[in-house]
């Protein structure tokens, strides 16, 4: 989902949507008002789901009378039921401010109750057992809801002078209009929806339109969709449409495209409509094909301060890139793939996030992915706190926070990215989508680290406890020294941004990248450790400066680069290591040094094997070093004291 403040979108919308592009990370600062708006009217009156728990919903046929002119809801819900614990009672979400009038089972009239909990009680005739199937038709009337704006599960607003109602029922609104089972714990296997209206509007809604039957005054629309599906997915619009007709081929697959557009922004959807089509088809070579290939793909008008990312038909406010890419990565995660909690909404919107700002931009719109990244990074480091893992699923302004589920959680699918390399990540990625028991479902955040490990055969428990659940960031500080045999130390250390939560975080592919003023050099450094020291080979490369993370793939700021100068090597004499070549064990010798010795023995490949410290007590002394539990190969003892570096020697094992 997708939501601007109102003043905002207005302005956007005003002024030619397009143009707001260069503003993403404004747009996505926004995302959290309304939504969080929104909730907070569904909380006011209702918790979230409170439908028994003995029974789940294979199949929901909707007959619902709908004019624009008249904020007013008729029909009738047919549910196709499976027991899941024998009963002669259920129980459906539904608004009290919604009138009941009656319920048929096995065509007779049963009776029921409406809660002032906005629940609907309903007493069976018979006993159901568990495992049977059956089905009852709710019969209901009256004006939904409305949560004092335009943000409630079905409103009724105007453009360019012509009414229009439209629905959005994410988090729990769908029980504002319709009856249903409101939870992140079922999705019913299809639907079929009967929309009647006045003949000069046209409908929306999901999946594909089957017919549109006149009856004189009146339209029947018909969609049929035959996807699993989440109630605060099913959406309806019904006003004065223009349609554009649109056709893609996915692999071979051809596939319409529809948009139901206000006439009055027709010619800015058709410009637009090249970015809709650019998406779809990067999208599915990355993730598989577009989840609901097999009816269609949509978006529709309406006029709330963003986008909502109904299933095959996406509603939007205008025309913009970052909208239209956001909620079509939503198809993917959100839609094929559900969140199974509010905690772990960042499945849904920290992916869509990172599809729009991020890969969308590096894979079509280069000019801005750099800017975008930044952005967002700058917005996410903007204060020291803040897990992407909601705590509590009642506080919306946690629930719906822009910098932590949005942005923070849109550079961990960064961060997961560069941690497992594309090849590794993508098939991950895809493992999880196709998963049968979360593709068409829901899913939690260990479901995704249980893919991804799979694939890598890497533990990444690290780093979901210190991105996912821990709090804040670090700040780096290397400290560099580039000598004159050809090689360039490091010493890396960070503070972190709340040592409460997490006192350190480990950063094991840190880029360190280096510049002589003419080309460049990146070193991955495995940072495990607060202190921790590096050496490389950096043959005929004079290092004049170095850059933390140039690229921006980690979450890090305020970090620090120092020079430091190295001393003059003394005499060769002063640093000795016997037996050299060795094989068990050496002793090091060390000649006129001063204060503070430190010693530390690299491998071949810059990773430290052993360290010691001693006080310079005498002109000479000796050191014994074990090598036993080290493999044949190469290595490098540097030695310091407090004049700085006294020399290096390289040992054979």
């Amino acid at each position: 989902m997708k939501s601007f403040i109102l003043l905002i979108a207005i302005s956007f919308f005003t002024c030619g949507y397009l143009a707001a592009q260069s503003n993403n990370l404004e747009i996505t600062k926004q995302v959290a008002a309304i939504e969080k708006a929104k909730f907070d009217s569904k909380m006011e009156n209702k918790a979230p789901s409170l439908a028994s728990n003995n029974f789940t919903v294979n199949y929901y046929r909707c007959n619902w009378n709908i004019d624009p002119a008249v904020r007013y809801i008729s029909g009738s819900v047919t549910s196709y039921i499976i027991i899941t614990t024998t009963t002669n009672q259920v129980t459906f979400d539904l608004s009290k401010a919604l009138t009941v009038d009656s319920i048929i089972f096995h065509a007779t009239a049963t009776s029921f109750t409406q809660k002032n909990n906005q629940t609907l009680v309903i007493n069976l005739p018979v006993t159901l057992n568990e495992g049977a199937e059956d089905s009852l038709t709710i019969f209901y009337h009256g004006v939904p809801p409305n949560s004092g704006d335009f943000t409630g599960g079905f409103s009724q607003t105007k453009h360019n002078g012509t009414p229009v109602i439209w629905t959005l029922s994410e988090p729990y609104g769908a029980s504002g209009w319709w009856p249903c089972r409101n939870g992140l714990d079922d999705k019913a296997d299809s639907i079929d929806i009967y929309i009647t209206h006045p003949s000069q509007y046209k409908a929306s809604s999901n999946g594909v339109l089957m017919s549109e039957i006149s009856n004189g005054s009146t339209t029947t629309s018909y969609y049929k969709h035959r996807y699993p599906i989440a109630t605060y997915l099913v959406a309806i619009a019904v006003t004065n449409y223009s349609i554009i007709n649109n056709n893609i081929v996915i692999n071979g697959k051809s596939m319409p495209v529809i948009q139901y557009i206000y006439p009055e922004d027709l010619s800015s959807f058709q410009t637009a409509t090249p970015i809709v089509l650019n998406a779809l088809q990067l999208y599915s070579d990355y993730f598989g094909n577009y989840p609901f290939i097999k009816e269609r793909y949509g978006q529709t008008e309406f006029s709330w301060g963003g986008g909502m990312e109904h299933q095959t038909n996406s509603f939007v406010i205008g025309a913009g890139t970052n909208l239209m890419t956001h909620e079509l990565g939503h198809q993917w995660f959100g839609d094929r793939v559900t969140c199974g909690s509010w905690q772990d909404i960042w499945l849904n919107e920290g992916f869509a996030n990172w599809l729009a700002d991020m890969f969308y931009t590096e894979k079509i719109d280069s000019a801005n992915y750099k800017s975008n990244v930044l952005a967002d990074l700058l917005y996410i480091t903007s204060a020291p706190g803040g897990s992407v893992w909601v705590k509590d699923t009642s506080n919306s302004d946690r629930i719906f926070d822009t910098r932590l589920t949005y942005d923070k959680g849109s550079f961990l699918v960064r961060m997961l990215r560069w941690e497992l390399g594309d090849s590794l990540f993508f098939k991950g990625i895809k493992k999880y989508l196709r998963d049968p028991k979360l593709s068409y479902g829901f899913a939690r955040t260990a479901d995704l680290q249980r893919h991804l490990q799979q694939v890598s055969g890497k533990n990444l428990d690290y780093f979901f406890n210190q991105w996912f659940y821990g709090e804040g960031y670090p700040s780096v500080t290397v400290k560099w020294k580039d000598s004159s045999n050809n090689k360039i130390y490091f010493t890396v250390s960070q503070t972190t941004s709340k040592p409460s939560s997490v006192s350190f975080f480990k950063l094991k592919k840190l880029p360190v990248q280096v510049s002589n003023g003419k080309s460049k050099r990146t070193y991955i450094l495995n940072f495990k450790t607060n202190n921790q020291e590096f050496v490389f080979n950096s043959p005929s490369f004079n290092v004049k400066s170095v850059v933390i993370d140039p690229d921006n793939y980690l979450i890090t700021k305020n970090n620090k680069v120092i020079a430091q100068t190295l001393q003059p090597m003394t005499d060769i004499s002063s640093v000795v290591v016997n037996p050299n070549p060795v094989t068990s064990s050496a002793q090091i010798v060390l000649k006129n040094m001063k204060g503070k010795v430190q010693m530390f023995l690299f491998d071949n490949s810059g990773n430290r094997m052993w360290n010691k410290e001693v006080d310079a007590t005498t002109n000479s002394m000796t050191i014994p070093i074990s090598f036993s539990a080290f493999s044949n190969g190469t290595y490098t003892l540097f030695v310091y004291d407090d004049n700085g570096i006294k020399h290096s020697v390289t040992i054979i094992k």
